[in-house]
């Protein structure tokens, strides 16, 4: 049974006579009111990941991405038809896929988990509340389902789709791979992914004490806002330069006290669990020595570089690893890496970085503090520019 939770019932593998263009005024409007509704102060308190969404979603941004769309030698036309299976461990993911999608005029049909957390109705609440005065075309082309584990309504809606975006990792990606699409169709897939953050030494060093307490806020909300689970938030803290003892401890110090002001808490379970993958790393030589000053933090010390876990190991868990330069990193890295964070380094040494990488591995290289800040480029891929389709004129 399918549950509709924005947007019409219907046969949602009907054609449909409404037609959307690229930047089309309906959209955006609907997508400005829900910016607004977003960045509402009580909403932000509550959910403060849905502010950066708002932010996402003002005006301004609405009309740098629609030009950035159309900037083509070529006519730009929707894609047509999409379908959205976004992950149920990041809330916000789905409205980011689908906004840009809508903004380039297709009809859509995004999937919610049933294991989606409170923001997620948060926002399904306040894009219903938008639709009430939107355009009637917004209800009849853009749907927000939920289903359970229904394979023939998956093999519809991707017979349906003109292009397919599977969010939520390998397994997610393999499993939707098995429905069939039109020979004229393709997906769009996020499988899993690696985040790692570096800190040079000298930087700290050279920082003023506001300036670290910033840098350190920023690490925290990278790393908690989804229990350490999205695929940007940081894994392994590489720490770059010589004799760093010092430099580890004033961060973890910090970490733990920007913790407890955060107010982000970590269960008993979830603690007993990061003990146990602490380790299990022992046990396997990757681990050379490990912290437990509080259920919210669990620190270790990596032998090598290679022993850095790719898989998730619990919130709050960070495997530390000292490299004599960022350079030492680049034979470590590979496709699966997505987001490599950073405080302290110079703008030669991060260029220097990501030209020696070659595109071999890591998509985004960003500051501390906005890792889990969704860009309309996103896993390698220009979002705005896949939902669209190109047609040449030549006269």
């Amino acid at each position: 049974m399918i549950q509709y939770r924005f947007g019409v019932e219907g046969d949602l593998t009907a054609p449909s006579d409404d037609r959307l263009t690229v930047g089309d005024p309906r959209v955006i409007d609907f997508l400005s009111k829900l910016a607004r509704k977003l960045l509402a102060p009580a909403v932000a308190r509550r959910h403060p990941e849905l502010g950066s969404l708002g932010f996402f979603l003002r005006p301004a941004e609405l009309h740098r991405t629609v030009e950035h769309m159309r900037s083509r030698d070529a006519l730009v036309f929707p894609r047509g038809n999409v379908f959205h299976i976004p992950p149920a461990n990041v809330d916000t993911i789905f409205v980011y896929s689908w906004a840009l999608s809508a903004l380039a005029g297709n009809h859509n049909v995004v999937r919610i988990s049933e294991r989606s957390a409170t923001a997620a109705d948060t926002i399904l609440t306040a894009l219903n509340e938008v639709l009430a005065d939107a355009d009637p075309v917004i209800a009849r082309t853009q749907r927000m389902i939920t289903y359970g584990r229904d394979d023939k309504v998956t093999a519809a809606l991707s017979q349906w789709a003109d292009l397919r975006v599977i969010w939520g990792g390998d397994s997610a990606v393999e499993a939707i791979r098995k429905h069939p699409l039109r020979p004229s169709a393709r997906d769009l897939t996020f499988p899993d992914r690696t985040s790692w953050a570096a800190l040079s030494a000298d930087g700290w060093r050279a920082a003023d004490p506001a300036k670290r307490r910033a840098a350190v806020l920023g690490f925290t909300n990278d790393s908690y806002w989804f229990d350490q689970a999205a695929c940007s938030s940081p894994r392994t803290v590489f720490l770059v330069g010589e004799n760093t003892d010092d430099v580890r401890a004033e961060f973890v110090e910090l970490l733990l006290s920007m913790v407890g002001e955060r107010g982000w808490e970590i269960d008993a379970a979830m603690a007993v669990e990061k003990r146990v993958n602490a380790y299990g790393m022992a046990a396997t030589g990757a681990i050379s020595a490990m912290e437990f000053p509080a259920n919210s933090v669990t620190a270790m010390s990596l032998i090598t570089v290679p022993d850095a876990p790719r898989r998730w190991i619990g919130a709050g868990a960070f495997p530390f690893a000292e490299v004599g330069s960022l350079l030492e990193l680049v034979p470590a890295m590979n496709r699966q890496d997505q987001t490599f964070s950073h405080f302290g380094f110079t703008s030669e040494q991060l260029r220097e970085f990501a030209l020696a990488l070659g595109g071999r591995g890591v998509d985004r290289i960003v500051p501390f503090g906005q890792a889990l800040t969704f860009g309309s480029i996103w896993d390698g891929y220009d979002l705005p520019r896949e939902f669209t389709r190109l047609t040449t004129l030549v006269e």
